[in-house]
């Protein structure tokens, strides 16, 4: 159990509501359905009521200090079943660049890698006491898009199993390109933590609003997002 899942919830019973993506960037296709993630008939692209509220308003204050910069949303709500998908799809990647197949690994190995990919990925548990993140509708994987369209460089791509992930990893960096990556993730999480959202420690593309992660980083003493 990570820390954050100790953090009783009390459900407020928002509704997911769909994303309006004609006010953002989007990925497209959406990276998890072009892996035949399954969704069940769900989309990805679905936020609790106060936490797409919230997401609107951060998109506001970008554009306020960034003219022509968008919110690119990479993913947002996710079934329990797909998160169990993308944490075998992240063991077998994760392996693969170890020289191994994940199908062939003995129990011992896939427990050392799988102790990596937790890490990064949620434990795809069914206990209602402890969701995933993205499965509470509270979570969301984002990044920048510049005036121009352009994806804003970050250092590293969204999901990737690395140091390189760490929010602050490129902080002490002494090289132009690692000193332009700091302060655009700077930009990100400036804009996401003035409207009340949580950067994820590990992550620096995962922000969250109103679940356990929210609620242990912002010591909340309960969050109000369950899954859903």
């Amino acid at each position: 159990m990570k820390p954050y899942q100790k953090v009783p919830i009390s459900e407020c019973q928002e509704p997911l509501l769909p994303i309006p993506l004609h006010r953002f960037a989007v990925e497209t296709p959406h990276p998890y359905e072009k892996l035949g993630a399954p969704y069940g008939g769900k989309s990805p692209y679905f936020l609790r009521q106060g936490v797409l509220a919230s997401l609107i308003a951060a998109q506001q204050l970008l554009q306020e200090q960034y003219p022509g910069w968008q919110i690119q949303i990479f993913d947002a709500y996710r079934p329990i079943a797909v998160q169990q998908f993308m944490v075998e799809q992240a063991l077998a990647e994760l392996a693969h660049t170890r020289g191994l197949v994940a199908a062939t690994l003995s129990q011992p190995d896939r427990q050392v890698l799988l102790q990596e990919v937790y890490q990064f990925w949620a434990l795809p548990s069914q206990d209602p006491a402890t969701p995933p993140p993205h499965s509470t509708g509270a979570a969301l994987d984002i990044t920048l898009v510049d005036a121009t369209g352009a994806i804003v460089t970050m250092g590293s791509p969204i999901d990737e199993i690395s140091p390189r992930s760490l929010p602050n990893h490129f902080a002490e960096s002494s090289d132009l390109a690692g000193q332009t990556y700091h302060q655009h993730r700077q930009i990100l999480r400036s804009v996401m933590e003035s409207i009340g959202f949580r950067q994820h420690p590990n992550e620096w593309w995962h922000f969250s609003l109103g679940d356990q992660m929210w609620a242990w980083l912002s010591q909340q003493p309960v969050a109000r997002y369950g899954s859903c």
